[in-house]
This record gives C-alpha cells, structure tokens and sequence, in this order.
C-alpha cells in the first residue's frame, strides 16, 4: 500500500502556557487513537507545540484503509424457500435490504444446520477522506475546561482559530475544519516574520518555521535551548547557576517562540528579604529563573526569556528591571511590616477563618492540633511544650501581609517570623515543616518537633471529616485526605516513630464535641491502612504480601512496615510457595472444625504417628526461637527461620490423617496445626501468598 507523511497544524491566538502541553498530548493522542479504530497503518508520530500552533506530523501513513471482508448472515436455508423452492419474505426482505438479489447469496454450512450468508469486500476508504473527520473529532475532545467563541461563527476552542495546514504528501486535504480552509500556508513569528510561508510537505515543517519564520516548533527542541542558554548566561555572566524548576520551565516553554535569554539585576537591599519571597514574586508573576552563587546564596541577578532577539536588548533588560523593583520592593515592604507583629499575637486573628463549617473555625482547630502534638511529642520522646506551642503559632502566617500576597509561602514565613519573634529554633522549624511531605517523593520533618506538629494537623482533618461524614469520595477530595494519610505513614516510618494509628487517632476523636459517626477513629485508621497498598505498589512490592500483612490489621505503621518487608523478603525463599499452601490447607480445616474455638495446647502424650512427634518437636523449638524474634519485631529473621518448617510439614500432611476417628487424637493434631499456624499469622496471613501449582 502506498504511502505519505501526513501534516496537521492549527493556527491561534496564543494558547494558555499551562495547557499548551497537555492539549498537544492530547491532540497527537486522539488522532493515532482514531488512525488505530480506523485501521490505518501509519509510521512514528510527532507532536509540535508553541504559543500559537499545535501540529501533528505523521510518516508513512497508508493512503486507505485496508479492504475489509464483510459476511452478513441472513435466514436459515430452511426459513428462505417454500415447499416449492420459491424464495420467502425473510429471504427476499434480506436481499432487498442489502440491495441485492438472492443468487447472490452463498450457503453456510454449520453443526446447527445451513443457512444463506452474503459475502463481500467493504473497500477501505481513502485517507484523504478519514484525516479531516478524524482531526475535528480530536480537537472537539481536547480537555478545555472553558470555550469561546469569536467572530461571527458558533466554532468553539480555548482560544480564536485563525489558520490550518492539512497536507498528505504535496497534496492539501481541502475538507474543513473547524470551519477553517486548508491550506498549506503556515504563519510565522508574530513580530520576526508576520507572513504566511508555504510548507511544500510535511517533512518540511519544522525547518521551514525555524529558518524563515523565527520559531521553533517542537516543544522539546525548545525548552532545551531555554535551559542550555539560561545555563549558560549565569555561568557567562555572573560566575553563578541558574535554579530552573522544571514547571516554570515548561511555562516559560509555552511562551515563546523564538526564545533569547537575557540577564537582568536588582538592587541588593531586597536580599534582606527571605529568598523564598523574591522567588515566589520573580517567578509567579514574571516568569523569571533566579541565580545563586557556587554556596547556593540568592545573587541579586534574575534571567528573563524573551519571544525575539531585540536590536537592543538591553531595553528588553531595563524594561523587566523596573517591572521587578515595584515587585520585589512590595515584598520587602510585606516582609518589614509582618515583623513588627509577634505571630503570637495573630492567634486571634485565626477565629474568624472557617476552617470547616462543622469543625470550626482555623482557631478551632489549632487548639485542637495543639493538645493531639502534645500527646504525640509525648509518645516520640519529644518535647510535648514545643510541640504544642508550635502547634498554636502553625497557622498565624496564613494572616501575614507576606502570605495573603504569596499564598505558597505559607509555613516558610512563619518559620522565618518565629525566628525573628525569638521563637525556639524547633517551634520556627515546625511552623514549616507541619506541610512536609508536600508532595509524594518530598523532604520529611527533621525535628520532632515538626514531626508531632505535621502528624497532629493530618490526623485531625482525618477524624474530623470522617467524623461528620466527609470522607473522600471517587476522585473528590476536597482537603487532600488521600495526600495527608501518605504523608503520616511516611513520616511514622521514615523517622522510625513509635506511633499507635489506633491510639492516636482515638486522642483526636476526644478533641471534638460535633462528631456524629460511630466508630471514627477505627473507621480513619481503617481508611489510612488501605493507602498502604498504592504506598507498596510504588515500590514494586505485590498487592498480595500487602493483603497478607493487612488481614492481621497491625495498627502501628513502623512495625507493619517491617511485617510487609519480611513477607516480601521470605517470598523469594524457595519454601515459601508450599508453606503458603500449607497454611491455606491449614486455615481451610481449622474453619470447618470449629476456628477460633480450637486451641493451641498439644498434649504430647497423645501424639502417636512419627511425622505428628517430629513436627510437635519442630514446632515447639521454632516458637522458642522466634516468640522473642517477634517481641522485637524482627519478623524478617523469625520468618526465615519458620521456613524450616517445610519439610516436617510436608511430611505431616502426606504421612498423618489429621481427622482421626479418636476425638482426642483428633482434636489434638487440630490443635498442633493451629499452634502452627498461629506462629505465621503473628506476622501476617502466609495463606494469602501464592501457592505452588
């Protein structure tokens, strides 16, 4: 089948920077989605994205699709004919529906009898005809939130539509779109080159934008050569490295075309301000990258990317120079006045914030998060004073000046305010480090202090939401309950803390009066144990050794941690397959024989069958060895010794009739496999592991 690149490009105004990438994934999607339903073979595919164009190139697509053998069954050989042979109103309705006559039909021959078929071939249709169809319905599907309309026409996009490129080979694909008529005239650089220019082929796209129109159509390309060239600048310029985060990056992206970094300075005085504050304003509001020295202190030098290569840049610099100053000069301003107000003294300003409407008030809740850290700093061995009086300043800063401007600075200020208040260094800590985790993979609290305060604050928004019945639902999570359960369990386990789910979930329930639910903290720490799974999902440890450490509902996060690390360890032992058989066959005849109502008690002296002695004699000696590896938690070693266990049950299970006809006898071996069993289950359910074939 013969084939041409393909080349699509819709023309706009400039797309908002941050859904240019996500609206040109899903544009690439959405046509190869549709060239894979449509059956249209087709080579690699490549996006382009700027400010004002999204375009898909795909190599060697089909020019149609292929041809499709087609079989329609119509009645059985013995319903199409009367007892004359003449043909009746079920065949000739048939035939007529598909516009034929009925020697046209073939003969199915089937063990349910025969019955008359048409067959034919359905010609594929030409590529020519499928791309506009397939191009208009990936552009209604893009994920825009808000459309408009412009001009006289109902067409509706994220932004005005002005141009199309549609081309197979040399060949324009003329069918509109969008109301909009192909062509093969593309549009360059708003100022660099405002012309049309002629695109001959797909292959030619890209190299035809860069060479006459100043832009650099392929997304990648281009934020490359931002961060090369903003790299580069500070190391040229100031001797200094450029801090690029990789959001603003893809940002700056999407603003530009043709990008040129230029350098700019600010007065040194505003480094007094906290570093965070400068690059919050620099970096929110103008798009700038900051640049820090080789100790990673702020230098007063920012770097600017603009959309054309100026006659004169050092206009474009002065420019963004007195565009920052008023900025920066704002924050210093913020920065001065909050100093001269203690955060303790902005406790009251809290009551009027709703935190909940059922859970009152941001004041409300800090009393609430103050009296849990205390009990929590308690239970870590920390300072419970610190922690409850970090806990009370926690959410001052939410009414600082600097923070109503700034809201991702919340807790960063705080801890820079309870520094200048003269604060304990471990309370100015706190006040940031109650946000840690922020997001999956970030830092941890370093203090305890900060570790109470963190773990206080989720746990209360936990019980409290549960409380009254506003738990997360589907993808609706409106406080981040999801997030903020990760975060403790992280924050329990990497610091090794000491902490009861149960138990600290209960001291929350106490601090409220309002909570209608039964149940709440059970219900909470129920909730947060099932965020375990996605947690051991990520490390790439099996949904089934979770289960199997879950089903024993060890409500303490360290030690079920350890559990699940010593399941997963003693998995890849070459025991462990029969012993998890083992333990199923065991758990299934302990349930029908009674289950919790047997003991574990084995009377020696009515053990009669060699293999029944031995394992009584393994067993025995294994619990000796391993109830004081378990009271230690080091599940891992009483695991691995367990699996010696193997062979002497094997042995038993091929060798000993478990339900002997003495009821002595019998309730005796039940007893011996559940004083098996019950050395496994105090680390988890081995049952639920996979079993040997």
């Amino acid at each position: 089948m013969a084939t041409q690149d393909f080349l699509v490009e819709l023309g706009t105004e400039e797309l908002p920077p941050k859904a240019l990438k996500p609206l040109s994934d899903a544009f690439t999607q959405g046509i190869v989605k549709g060239l894979e339903d449509a059956g249209v073979e087709f080579g690699a595919v490549e996006s382009f994205a700027a400010p004002r164009r999204l375009a898909v190139r795909i190599r060697n697509l089909a020019d149609a699709q292929p041809d499709k053998a087609v079989e329609k069954r119509g009645p059985a050989v013995k319903a199409a004919f009367d007892d004359s042979g003449n043909p009746t109103r079920a065949l000739t309705g048939f035939a007529t529906s598909l516009g034929i006559t009925p020697d046209q039909l073939d003969t199915l021959e089937t063990d349910k009898g025969a019955w008359l078929v048409y067959r034919t071939v359905e010609k594929g249709k030409p590529t020519v005809e499928l791309m506009p169809e397939l191009v208009e319905k990936s552009l209604a599907a893009l994920p825009i939130p808000k459309r408009m309309r412009w001009g006289a026409g109902k067409t509706e996009f994220v932004r005005p539509a002005h141009w199309l490129v549609q081309l197979y080979g040399n060949t324009v694909i003329e069918t509109p779109v969008m109301n909009l008529k192909p062509g093969n005239k593309t549009r360059g650089h708003r100022f660099h080159c405002p012309k049309e220019l002629i695109v001959p082929t797909p292959a030619d796209y890209e190299v035809v934008l860069k060479q006459e129109g100043y832009v650099l159509a392929d997304f990648a390309e281009r934020r490359e050569q931002i961060r090369a060239g903003v790299n580069a600048l500070a190391e040229k310029e100031a001797n200094g490295k450029a801090v690029i985060d990789e959001d603003l990056l893809d940002e700056v992206t999407a603003l530009n075309e043709w990008p040129v970094p230029l350098m700019g300075r600010f007065e040194d005085r505003f480094l007094e301000v906290p570093a965070e504050a400068l690059i919050s304003s620099m970096k929110e509001h103008q798009k700038y990258f900051h640049v820090v020295d080789a100790s990673d202190n702020m230098l007063p030098l920012f770097i600017t990317v603009a959309n054309l290569e100026s006659k004169d840049p050092s206009q474009v610099i002065s420019g963004n120079e007195k565009v920052i100053r008023p900025r920066l000069s704002d924050a210093a301003f913020f920065y001065e006045t909050d100093r001269k107000t203690r955060l303790e003294d902005r406790i009251e300003a809290l009551k009027p914030i709703v935190f909940q409407d059922k859970l009152g008030s941001i004041y409300d809740k800090s009393v609430r998060v103050a009296a849990l850290a205390k009990k929590i700093a308690e239970a870590i061995n920390s300072d419970p004073a610190l922690a409850e009086r970090a806990a009370m300043l926690a959410k001052t800063d939410l009414v600082t000046e600097m923070v109503l401007e700034f809201t991702d600075l919340q807790g960063i200020m705080g801890q820079y305010y309870a520094a200048n208040d003269g604060e304990h260094e471990d309370v100015a800590k706190a006040l940031n480090e109650q946000y840690m985790p922020r997001f999956a993979g970030d830092d941890l609290p370093t203090t305890l202090t900060g570790c109470a305060v963190a773990i206080a604050d989720r746990i209360d928004s936990l019980v409290g939401l549960f409380g009254i019945n506003q738990p997360p639902s589907g993808t609706r999570d409106p406080f981040a309950l999801r997030r903020a359960s990760l975060g403790v369990l992280r924050i329990i386990i990497e610091r090794q803390l000491p902490l009861d789910l149960q138990t600290v979930c209960e001291w929350a329930e106490q601090n409220f009066t309002v909570l209608t639910e039964n149940n709440t903290a059970s219900t909470v720490v129920d909730y947060m144990l099932d965020r375990f799974r996605a947690h051991y999902d990520e490390q790439g440890i099996g949904a089934e050794v979770y289960l199997a450490v879950h089903a024993r509902r060890p409500t303490r996060p360290l030690d079920f941690d350890r559990r699940v690390k010593a399941v997963e360890a003693f998995r890849q032992l070459p025991e462990a397959q029969a012993l998890a058989g083992a333990n199923k066959r065991v758990s299934n005849i302990l349930t029908k024989q009674g289950g919790d109502s047997i003991g574990e008690a084995v009377d020696n002296s009515l053990l009669q069958d060699a293999a029944e002695k031995n394992l009584a004699a393994r067993v025995e000696e294994q619990a000796q060895k391993v109830l004081p590896l378990f009271e230690q938690g080091d599940y891992a070693s009483a695991l691995t010794s367990l699996a010696s266990l193997r062979e002497p049950v094997d042995t038993f299970f091929d060798e000993v009739m478990v339900m002997a006809d003495d009821e002595a006898v019998r309730n005796n071996r039940l007893a011996l496999l559940n004083r098996l069993r019950n050395l496994f289950l105090r680390v988890a359910d081995i049952s639920l592991l996979p079993t040997a074939g």
